[in-house]
């Protein structure tokens, strides 16, 4: 089924590669069944998305917008990234693909990880006036376009930069994958690895973490005020919030915490030997997150539930959910909280 190597690392000047070692042909066969498993639920949640999202109406809004856009590139990584490491590890090598595929794979991860990665931020930054203010996506579809343009050109850049020389992509690990060659030491890679981590993951971390940060900050702000005029807020509300949020965050970070520790350390620590399996685990932890992303973000979330259990039942199961699109919109100063906002907004929320 699968071919052993004789050495895990490829010889590649001045790179530090982990030493040789001969990864047994069953350890191959646990990666290509756990990339099978990944691939499987992620096409079926991010098909699943993207189809009932296109088949309401109600769900489609600017800012639901955003996760659509994470979802079409979480499907693509899947596609594009996950079925190939899947491929790879059941020959047990890359050379089934050869250096073009090798290539492709660890662009297509790289520009579609890092395009989910920056709608969530974005989607992070838009929640967050969404529940400070009180509205919806201030300027519409034209700002959600503008914002996933962006998004998109800017993720373009930092992906195709390896193939003009800024570093480089290449197999990493138990060489059945591919990604940036963190693994070569040069002056190129370093600067790359370096201004890689700044934009792609201490900016959009820090965003995201000051914006749900802002989320909760409005909400016991609000639950105060309920207080003082004799309200009975519901503090399940704003512990569901608080569990969304660290879900969220914690995603995030086990998503891309482990490829940016490993970076850092080859950054640091140029010397360091790598075991091929701690080299290639941090890219599987990012091919994990097409397959949460969609479930914290859509399957938790209501208003999307009702549609998904009517789509997946054919219409012979409806769940209530709230119709009345006159409802006048909330004053520019009323914060409201995380959960299903009112359906004239048209958005998804985090709960």
């Amino acid at each position: 089924m699968q071919e052993q190597n004789s050495s895990t690392a490829v010889a590649v000047p001045g790179a530090v590669t982990p030493g040789p070692t001969i990864f047994p042909p069953v350890g191959y066969s646990v990666l290509a069944a756990i990339m099978f498993l990944d691939a499987s639920l992620s096409i079926v949640n991010n098909t699943l998305v993207i189809v009932i999202t296109c088949r309401y109406p109600s769900l489609r809004s600017p800012l639901n917008a955003l996760i659509l856009s994470m979802c079409v590139s979480d499907l693509l990584m899947s596609l594009c990234g996950t079925t190939i490491a899947m491929v790879s590890n059941f020959h047990g090598s890359l050379r089934h693909i050869g250096h073009a595929g090798c290539v492709f794979q660890g662009f297509a991860v790289n520009y579609f990880g890092c395009v989910s990665l920056w709608s969530l931020t974005l989607l992070a930054y838009e929640r967050r006036l969404v529940v400070t203010h009180g509205c919806s996506m201030r300027g519409g579809w034209p700002r959600a376009r503008r914002g996933l343009a962006f998004v998109w050109a800017f993720c373009l850049v930092w992906a195709v930069a390896p193939l003009l020389g800024w570093s480089a992509y290449g197999p990493e690990g138990v060489q059945t994958s591919c990604s940036i060659a963190w693994e070569r030491r040069s002056l190129s890679n370093y600067t790359y690895l370096v201004s890689y981590f700044l934009a792609c993951f201490v900016l959009p971390v820090s965003i995201i973490v000051f914006s749900y940060g802002n989320v909760l900050c409005s909400l016991h702000t609000l639950n105060k005020k309920i207080k003082r005029v004799g309200g009975h807020p519901d503090p399940r509300e704003e512990m569901r919030a608080t569990v969304m949020v660290l879900a969220m965050v914690g995603a995030f970070l086990a998503c891309w915490l482990p490829y940016t520790v490993l970076a850092l350390c080859v950054v640091l620590a140029p010397g360091t030997q790598i075991p091929p399996l701690v080299a290639t685990l941090p890219m599987y932890f990012a091919k994990t997150s097409p397959i949460y992303n969609p479930i914290i973000y859509f399957f938790l979330n209501r208003q999307f539930r009702a549609c998904a259990v009517e789509f997946v039942t054919c219409g012979a199961v409806k769940l209530n959910e709230p119709t009345d699109e006159s409802a006048p919109p909330p004053p520019a100063d009323t914060v409201m909280p995380p959960g299903p906002t009112p359906p004239r907004h048209n958005q998804i929320s985090p709960a």
